[in-house]
């Protein structure tokens, strides 16, 4: 009883995590759900190769979820911005969210979870709203990067903290080998987005959201 005790809170601090903690990149206020989303769990175990405790299949649910709505942001990038090094950022940590996805996806599977999606249609901390895919949608250039900054960074960081999270307190070493990934990736991909904030230099000018300072200078 205590261990199922223990397992249960564990959870509950994961969800919260997700599900209504830390703040939102666009600077609003999320009303979380009235209840934390239930993740589907197999029983508390000891941590063997092939058993996986309520913290491993909470964590794996979370990561689909996010990963499953930042990719649609970043397949937008190639047709919004012809900046090379967005691209070429977009396109590594696309191919880093397909391969994490794909892990979770296999996890979940051998823990005998649902395929069902428990957190669909709950915008989480690091999760882009439907409001702010279709304002990426419409933007380009610079009020694009600086969209899409700010969301990504918003995931990123989310992915690192629940990643701890689950490093923590889960037991199936394949559910934490992935996490040590998604931390230790999501930590470098912070580190280039910072690179590529320092390298945007001054802001547009008024007037001109697609112009930096020196186009307008210039013109």
């Amino acid at each position: 009883m205590r261990q199922r005790t223990a397992s249960t809170l564990l959870v509950a601090v994961l969800l919260v995590a997700g599900c209504g903690a830390g703040p939102r990149d666009d600077g609003s206020t999320p009303t979380p759900p009235a209840t934390p989303p239930a993740a589907t769990v197999a029983p508390p175990s000891t941590g063997t190769a092939n058993s996986f405790n309520p913290t491993d299949v909470a964590w794996l649910q979370l990561t689909v979820a996010m990963a499953e709505r930042l990719l649609p942001v970043l397949d937008l990038v190639p047709a919004r911005t012809t900046d090379p090094a967005w691209r070429r950022t977009a396109a590594q940590v696309a191919a880093t969210q397909r391969a994490d996805l794909d892990r979770a996806h296999r996890l979940l599977a051998e823990a005998g979870a649902p395929t069902t999606n428990p957190h669909e249609g709950h915008d989480m901390p690091g999760m882009v709203t439907a409001e702010q895919l279709t304002a990426l949608r419409s933007a380009s250039g610079q009020p694009f990067h600086r969209l899409l900054a700010g969301h990504l960074r918003a995931h990123l960081e989310q992915s690192v903290r629940i990643a701890a999270a689950e490093q923590q307190n889960g037991v199936q070493p394949a559910t934490i080998s992935l996490a040590s990934t998604v931390a230790r990736s999501g930590t470098a991909d912070l580190t280039r987005l910072d690179g590529l904030d320092r390298a945007r230099g001054p802001q547009p000018a008024a007037g001109h959201p697609d112009q930096t300072a020196g186009e307008a200078q210039a013109a």
